[in-house]
């Protein structure tokens, strides 16, 4: 560590890097520390962190490195072809800057720029790769992290994330770029070009050809929504689309519509915590909003509240948005002869299985895959020649129903709940009565997360030693129910603990335990790939209908956190 510490400090790095080194030295050792004690690495995200000097840190070096690396990557994999590249930039503090440094580093090594000249979805970049027939993509963003935080997400030319063997590729080739030296940070001005409105245009065109329900939407064109993009970079294209798709009642929290990386009116920009969305609730109980749309910083996930019938809101997890979404573009498709040959839909292994059995119920094929909306784009890219994506999801609030994307789309998202709303109230109902039927037909699911942040040297040291914990003394009965199966995806191995016989598991390694017990309750643990936090997935299931199998699950579902509230 201290050679990389005056490697920066004697290198071609810029004083005020140097100054802020020096700082540390005298002020802040363990920052310092922290900053130079490990290399950046790509998680289920990319690149994130938390911006500052040094190596574990964002900055324009890291950036510059990454990108130089990315750069080698892109010649050596495509040595006869001019290769393109697209950039996007959320709201976050530094996020132009990284862009533009992004930039610098690709026009220098021959490479053509596509750089949107505003923030943008990072939807709408993974659509612009495809659309502008890009070898590689990039957005700078950090998703729903803290406002220190920054990140830097490449995407293949299919428009997905980065996967095997591409991911690990990458930053083999960054870890070559060792010296600042090896990096090219001269902006070759002609091949950078500016993008923006016409993109943006194409992108929401194709989005508006989703409605299910257009004459629903007509008729229930005044439905009052509240819409806030926590500061972030659904700003405009959200609002955009609810009024092209024909609703006229967008009720904006102005306060958010404020693009500010410092997030000043949230705690943090994450639509999965209720105090994030507490403005758009107090807006909606002022106006009496039926429904209430919130999107992260970079507008890929969505947060949605919906009004009961005593005129509270309640606030829907991901896993029931997932449901309500899957259940609703499928029904639609098979009511009006859409639903196509072959059809396929895709989740993750934490995401309920309530999912599995709408699929089934309809004849279409669920593929599981591991945490990351990256492994559902590759489903869609490796299957797209025999079988039609329908939608996917994730429990983190993340959704696609369409290919032309290949990434979770919040603006997508925001239009298939409004439509999916509007159509619900020609029923004189809403949402929470359509999540209500569903439960009714396919029984009762409940799921919840527990999200356990343990941070720097000493945090990451506690994360590997609870996994190392459970997979050497895996429990034999949780919640009073025995452990039935166990499933470790690091192993790639499933093992039945009543019959003693194990199975292999095809998906690629990766750091995840599942416990299955007796009554079809479910239990994953699993560290975050993009922050500092351990995370228990629970989920149990109820085949009692009405009012008996919603209290059995909830309850179901205190009963296994209890157990795993000392870890």
């Amino acid at each position: 560590m201290e050679n990389k510490i005056q490697l920066w400090l004697t290198g071609l790095y810029d004083e005020e890097t140097k100054k802020e080194i020096i700082r540390l030295q005298k002020e802040d050792p363990n920052e310092l520390k922290e900053a130079f004690y490990r290399d950046l690495d790509f998680g289920t995200g990319g690149l994130r962190g938390i911006m500052g000097v040094g190596p574990n840190r964002m900055n324009k070096y890291t950036v510059g490195a990454a990108t130089q690396g990315l750069a080698n990557y892109l010649k050596k994999s495509f040595p006869d072809t001019k290769i393109s590249v697209a950039i996007a930039y959320d709201s976050r503090i530094n996020s132009q800057f990284f862009a533009n440094i992004t930039a610098d580093v690709l026009s220098a090594n021959n490479i053509n720029v596509f750089l949107f000249d505003n923030l943008r979805p990072t939807p709408e970049l993974s659509f612009a790769v495809r659309h502008l027939k890009c070898q590689s993509g990039i957005v700078i963003t950090a998703s729903h992290n803290p406002k220190e935080y920054n990140g830097y997400k490449v995407y293949w030319s299919d428009g997905g994330q980065l996967v095997p063997p591409h991911d690990k590729n990458v930053i083999a080739a960054v870890r070559e770029v060792d010296d600042v030296k090896k990096i090219n940070f001269n902006r070759n001005k002609e091949l950078v070009f500016s993008i923006g409105d016409e993109i943006d245009e194409i992108y929401l065109n194709k989005i508006q050809q989703l409605a299910l329900s257009p004459d629903k939407i007509k008729e229930n064109a005044n439905l009052p929504i509240v819409y806030t993009p926590l500061h972030g970079a659904g700003v405009n294209l959200v609002p955009r689309i609810l009024k092209k798709i024909g609703f006229n009642n967008i009720i904006h929290v102005e306060e958010q519509d404020v693009i500010d990386g410092n997030f000043p009116t949230v705690k943090s920009p994450n639509p999965e915590e209720r105090s994030a969305l507490e403005m758009a609730i107090s807006k909606a109980e002022k106006t009496n909003a039926e429904l209430i749309l919130a999107t992260d910083p970079d507008a890929d996930r969505v947060g949605v509240g919906v009004r009961d019938k005593n005129g509270k809101y309640i606030l829907l997890n991901g896993n029931q948005t997932a449901s309500l979404l899957s259940y609703y573009v499928l029904l639609r498709l098979k009511e009006t002869n859409k639903l196509p040959q072959n059809p396929m839909m895709v989740k993750t292994i934490v995401t309920t299985e309530l999912l599995s059995e709408i699929a089934k119920d309809f004849g279409v094929k669920m593929y599981n895959v591991l945490t990351g909306f990256k492994y559902i784009a590759e489903i869609i890219r490796l299957k797209e020649n025999e079988e039609k994506f329908i939608g996917g999801g994730e429990e983190s609030y993340g959704y696609l129903f369409a290919d032309f994307v290949r990434d979770k789309d919040a603006v997508m998202s925001c239009c298939l709940i409004a439509d999916m709303a509007a159509w619900a109230a020609s029923q004189n109902k809403n949402l929470l009565d359509i999540l209500d039927d569903i439960y009714s037909k396919y029984g009762y699911y409940a799921e919840s997360l527990i999200s356990i942040t343990k941070k720097g040297i000493n945090g990451q040291l506690e994360i590997e030693n609870i996994m190392k914990n459970f997979r050497e003394n895996p429990p034999k009965k949780i919640a009073n129910s025995d452990v039935v199966i166990i499933k470790d995806y690091k192993l790639g191995k499933s093992h039945n603990v009543k019959e003693n016989v194990s199975t292999e598991i095809d998906l690629p390694k990766s750091n995840v335990l599942q416990f299955i017990l007796d009554d079809k309750s479910c239990i994953t643990v699993r560290p975050s790939g993009t922050e500092p936090k351990i995370k228990f997935y629970f989920s149990a299931i109820s085949s009692l209908k009405g009012s008996e199998g919603s209290t059995q699950v909830k309850e179901r579902i205190k009963e296994i956190e209890n157990d795993f509230k000392n870890v």
